[in-house]
């Protein structure tokens, strides 16, 4: 069995301390001494990408898909967006790699497998993948292909899930779980898999689906297999913690379960229950989180065989992590254990409670989703400016005659800070910025009297981080203020689309750029997207010491003939040679949850396989183009055929009238029509 971590280890507080001296020395290392080692220690790389994911010598990111083969491929996906861009395919973009899928398929399998060979554990493993993780299509046939070997089966949680899983090619022998509620038509597709030949599971979530399941079954003269779900008192973690307890959305108590067994001996159908289930959340921080409710799901097991129950299946429902943030830390972010300490307390708690109580080892079930899905996708968009808050104020605030007297003690608390005044003179900026706003409402300072003030106070929050920034005894929380004023890089994406966890439940994503890697990055910026909202953005980001507002990005300086490549408000311009961000580990749940604000529809895919073959170690099998503009008003009911033909309308009367020439007429006809079948996102051409 795995043994828990015993040694003592140092206070969070003295932990964290030493995590930020190690940050703030690699921070200081000079840029010609910076190096690809010293990118993959600021940004964690090998530490959430399991392997997966890597920086060449290059100083590019590139992807390993099969991570434990020595001199396997390696993806660099600076090639894949060349490769993306001859064929006419837009950023921001979707990768995903097939071959990450199959490969954690295969070791969520063999890990089990390798456990009850070891154990000497006499029952099987049957694993279900959860398509609510990820149902696209795409995906499911990928697993249930890669699964077909080990009969991965799959589970439901809806209709509309059963209907897709019910035309899967599913191997013999595979379970089909159904999982939710349930309504009579569910129950009789739920037949109908069984009709097909397929062992399929219904587990009873609440009590009165069992009446209509033993119904339903009686109409079609089908016998199904009947799982039943139980709420455990043992307690999840993390933020899906509510999923266990007498709270618990779904599941029956100890007494609904008795009922059950009761109603079932009554209707002579016993025989007919065959898996037991529990479930605990998603993404489950720590291992003892798994082992207690395992402990206690075993013991109702093996109280139920005994009650006569033919029980054969033990499901463990889902709960594996992964760890975002790199730390293999106990945090709702990350993961203390692995995939084979997961599978070894599975085992080996079973094993022992079922041995201890004299009942046969069950099979077991479990349905990890997040832990085969999350590695296979991330999503790269292009950084197309920046809003630079403490950069060029270039605003001239020399004085003048006459100037008002707030301007005049803005000025003089600039020019009078220093290492010993930092709090006083920042406490009375932060007021003296609040009186000049007060007389410009009651019109004592006119506009440009107003901006010098706000210039020289953001000269004042830059110089008082320049004197902090090499000082230990901080006179001003400078990480906050960093923070408030810093950067935002502007990228060619919607956070409501794309990565909906980080704005719906605080969803902390990896983030970096994909190359200049070699290089030191020196801009601690946060991301802003293309939405029309002010929850557009991230600003919550790994680092060495924690969560941090802001992460390192480089310079969108490319340009000789601004070296600065600012405009005069300090708005960062394009740059000539595109910078490119990856968001990673989205391929659990982000696909399917995004939404539609602004319009901004699905993005660009690409799909990725392995080939040893090609010189850049891989092909594309497909693009699929993301939604254009018609297709997201379709689904709002709009027509684009009416809508194209009312805007002709409209030109076409402004041509009637002298106002548009006949031949400028059609080409903004031409014009809005390409425009409706076109991508929703910018284009940076």
């Amino acid at each position: 069995m795995a043994n828990q971590v015993t040694a003592s280890e140092p206070s969070k507080d003295r932990k964290n301390s030493q995590l930020e001296l190690k940050e703030k020395q690699l921070h200081e290392k000079s840029p010609d001494k910076w190096g690809v080692s010293d990118s993959k220690k600021l940004f964690l790389i090998q530490k959430w990408g399991d392997g997966f994911f890597d920086i060449n010598e290059k100083g590019s990111v590139c992807v390993k898909p099969l991570k434990n083969a020595p001199k396997g491929p390696c993806i660099v996906l600076q090639d894949i967006l060349d490769e993306v861009k001859a064929a006419g395919i837009s950023l921001p973009l979707v990768i995903r790699f097939h071959d990450i899928l199959r490969a954690r398929v295969v070791e969520i399998n063999k890990t089990f497998h390798n456990q009850i060979s070891e154990a000497n554990y006499r029952g099987e493993y049957f694993g279900v993948y959860p398509v609510k993780v990820n149902q696209m299509r795409e995906v499911v046939e990928e697993i249930v292909d890669a699964g077909a070997p080990f009969r991965y089966g799959l589970e439901a949680g809806s209709k509309p899930e059963l209907l897709a899983v019910l035309s899967m090619p599913i191997t013999t022998g595979a379970l089909t779980v159904l999982n939710g509620y349930k309504d009579a038509e569910y129950l009789k597709l739920a037949m109908l898999g069984i009709r097909m030949g397929r062992p399929m599971v219904v587990v009873v979530e609440k009590f009165s689906e069992l009446p209509l399941l033993l119904k339903i079954a009686d109409e079609m003269k089908v016998e199904p297999i009947i799982g039943m779900r139980a709420k455990l008192q043992s307690r999840g973690s993390g933020k899906w913690a509510a999923s266990t307890g007498d709270r618990a959305k779904f599941g029956l108590t100890i007494t609904e379960i008795v009922q059950a067994i009761d109603l079932l001996k009554s209707h002579q159908k016993l025989h007919w229950l065959k898996l037991f289930h529990f479930h605990i959340g998603s993404q489950i921080p720590d291992i003892k989180t798994f082992k207690e409710a395992i402990t206690e799901g075993a013991r109702i097991f093996c109280k139920m065989t005994k009650m006569g129950v033919p029980l054969e299946y033990f499901d463990v429902g889902g709960g594996v992590g992964i760890n975002y943030e790199g730390g293999h830390n106990n945090t709702e972010l990350s993961v203390n254990y692995g995939l084979k300490d997961y599978a070894m307390d599975v085992v080996y708690i079973v094993k022992q409670i079922c041995d201890l109580e004299d009942v046969n080892h069950p099979h077991l079930v479990s349905e990890s989703g997040r832990a085969i899905t999350a590695y296979h996708s991330c999503i790269i968009t292009d950084v197309f400016g920046s809003v630079a808050y403490l950069e060029n104020q270039s605003f001239s605030t020399e004085k003048k005659t006459g100037e008002h007297i707030i301007v005049t003690n803005m000025r003089d608390l600039f020019h009078d800070l220093q290492a010993h005044n930092i709090r006083q003179t920042y406490n009375d900026a932060l007021s003296v910025k609040e009186e000049s706003i007060s007389a410009f409402k009651l019109g004592v300072l006119d506009l440009e009297e107003r901006a010098k003030v706000e210039t020289m106070f953001l000269q004042t929050i830059k110089k008082i981080i320049e004197i902090e920034k090499d000082t230990e005894e901080k006179s001003v929380d400078t990480e906050a203020l960093t923070a408030a004023y810093s950067q935002q890089y502007l990228c060619n994406f919607s956070v409501f689309q794309s990565t909906p966890d980080t704005w719906g439940i605080g969803q902390i994503l990896p983030i970096m750029p994909i190359n200049r890697l070699c290089e030191k990055p020196t801009i601690k910026a946060s991301m802003a997207d293309i939405t029309c909202d002010s929850d557009g953005k991230i600003d919550n980001f790994i680092s060495f010491s924690g969560i941090k507002k802001t992460t390192w990005f480089h310079s969108l300086n490319n340009s000789p003939s601004n070296p600065n490549n600012k405009d005069t408000q300090g708005q960062a311009l394009q740059s000539e040679n595109p910078y490119y961000v990856g968001i990673f580990l989205t391929g659990a749940y982000q696909d399917i949850m995004g939404d539609n604000h602004n319009l901004f529809g699905r993005l660009n895919e690409v799909h990725v396989y392995c080939d040893d073959d090609d010189p850049n170690d891989f092909y594309v099998e497909e693009f699929i183009r993301g939604h254009s503009a018609q297709q997201v008003l379709s689904t709002l009911q709009y027509s684009p055929e009416a809508m194209a033909k009312n805007v002709k309308s409209i030109i076409d009367a402004q041509v009637r009238r002298g106002k548009i020439r006949p031949r400028e007429g059609v080409e903004l006809c031409d014009f809005y029509e390409q425009s409706l079948a076109g991508y929703t996102y910018l284009k940076h051409d």
